[in-house]
């Protein structure tokens, strides 16, 4: 599957290229507004800008779930199409919102990391790409990507050859006039080190990675030293995201921080010299807890890598598993159980990926893969719908 993946996007990438010069020259007349939208997609991340001269651009589009959301939103503030997309890596909750947008309407440049990933989403995308014939292409590190001759979109980073998918992520520092955006992708700790050789200091910063403390390390910060701070994340998310030493180093470089959780799109309007945020800022308790786990039918543990999750029957009596389902949060792919009993105190073990297994206590999922190997939380849900264990 991996080399059917590296040869469709192989083919794809020889429908476009990149610019790779610095020579693109920015005006220096400012005054028509840019806006860019940090849209509420849960947790996931989606960002919508719309430049001076109305050139649009979209960048990662949340879990799948939220495509049509993103499709409405899009509608509601009068696009018909997109002038480019930007996917700054593989993982469910970034990609997944674009297939229901690469369904919906004309995209006239898609660029992606290149990061090769086998999971359905990342297969079903690629393959609209290619069914559609929209330009595709691979960025690298130092390259200007060309959009509204008066905004600079400049690639801090692009590695299709990372060892994991939050590493492949394309940043970009999107800048108008003396107004910057600094659009991390989930960029972590040991990518923001490279990346303070480059003019990483902006006026607002989408913090990596949903808020989490693999990103957004004190120096980075301190370097960056933005006004304002974006945490996309969802409500009550399993992670436990924002990352409580997160908020404090922002807080302590005196940045304003708006969450998509608490305030829902945040959107900030630019004339290249000032700039308005069209949200309330985030209260001082945007901390999150992680729910405790329930007992009885539980998932005992998960191995992301090789793609097999445990569940465990800690009740004294027989448990008929018809209809429940075992969900991946990040990729909202659900495997729905067949009509199997899970005897008191035993074991059952749910599989995917290239080595699945079934037969006697090992169920077969898909052979594709379904867990994202950098952080994936699972669920379990009974023949109601009631989540009844997870586990992060």
């Amino acid at each position: 599957m991996k080399k059917l993946m590296f040869v469709l996007a192989t083919i794809l990438m020889l429908a476009g290229c990149t610019e790779n010069t610095e020579t693109n020259k920015i005006p220096t007349n400012v005054g028509d507004e840019m806006h860019v939208h940090f849209i509420d997609v849960g947790q996931g991340d989606s960002i919508f800008i719309e430049s001076p001269d109305g050139k649009t651009m979209l960048i990662d589009g949340g879990v799948k779930g939220a495509g049509e959301e993103i499709v409405a939103y899009l509608k509601e503030q009068g696009v018909q199409k997109l002038d480019a997309v930007v996917a700054t890596h593989p993982d469910a909750d970034h990609i997944g919102g674009l297939i229901a947008v690469l369904n919906s309407m004309p995209i006239g440049q898609f660029y992606d990391s290149g990061k090769v990933h086998t999971s359905q989403t990342f297969e079903e995308m690629l393959t609209l790409i290619d069914t559609k014939n929209i330009p595709y292409n691979i960025p690298k590190t130092g390259d200007i990507i060309s959009f509204d001759e008066a905004v600079s979109v400049k690639v801090l980073n692009a590695d299709e050859m990372a060892s994991d998918n939050n590493d492949a992520s394309i940043v970009l520092k999107v800048s108008y006039g003396d107004v910057s955006f600094l659009l991390t992708g989930d960029a972590g700790v040991a990518l923001e080190k490279e990346m303070v050789s480059q003019d990483v200091k902006a006026t607002v910063l989408k913090a990596g990675h949903h808020g989490s403390n693999t990103s957004s390390s004190q120096s980075f910060i301190q370097t960056v030293h933005p006004e304002v701070t974006i945490l996309s994340y969802g409500e009550d998310n399993k992670y436990g995201h924002p990352h409580e030493e997160v908020v404090e180093r922002l807080q302590a470089v005196g940045s304003k921080i708006y969450a998509t959780a608490e305030a829902g799109t945040v959107i900030v309007s630019t004339d290249g010299v000032n700039y308005d945020v069209s949200a309330k800022e985030s209260s001082n308790n945007i901390i999150a807890t992680t729910p405790a786990k329930k007992e009885g039918v539980e998932i005992i543990s998960k191995d992301l890598e090789n793609e097999i999750v445990a569940i465990q029957n800690n009740t004294t009596e027989a448990v008929v598993l018809k209809d429940w389902q075992l969900v991946s949060i990040e990729g909202n792919q659900i495997f729905n159980f067949p009509n199997v009993t899970l005897q008191p105190g035993k074991i059952i073990y749910v599989t995917s990926g290239t080595t699945a297994s079934e037969g006697q206590n090992y169920l077969k999922w898909t052979g594709r893969q379904v867990w994202l190997n950098d952080g994936d939380g699972a669920q379990l849900r009974n023949s109601e719908g009631e989540i009844v264990s997870e586990l992060d």
